[in-house]
């Protein structure tokens, strides 16, 4: 590695430390934004079930949550498979606190 003015002699030991690959920096940021999506609709699911479950829906309510999520959840796997993810490699371990995503 060399500095901006070209000298090889110097060395960055941070850039030595981070995995600046282009191909491994955009699959560990889709990574990371689709475990965030992931985590929303699956907040998304439950609250719509648990509105369901209250009543607090009319019926043409409830099928066009229905169709929204699962819509929602093909184009997520449409972007798993886009970028090589499995449904597990979204899944954080928070070590003590368990998995980020439930089950």
């Amino acid at each position: 590695m060399s500095d901006a003015t070209g000298d090889p002699r110097y060395r960055n030991p941070l850039a030595e430390r981070i995995d600046s690959d282009p191909e491994n920096v955009e699959h560990g940021l889709a990574s990371l934004v689709l475990t965030i999506i992931e985590l929303l609709r699956q907040i998304m699911e439950r609250q719509a079930l648990r509105r369901v479950d209250d009543g607090d829906l009319t019926d043409e309510q409830v099928e066009r949550i229905g169709q929204t999520l699962m819509k929602l959840e093909e184009r997520m796997e449409e972007l798993r498979e886009h970028f090589g993810l499995a449904p597990e490699d979204l899944n954080i371990d928070l070590g003590p606190l368990g998995p980020l995503l439930g089950d």
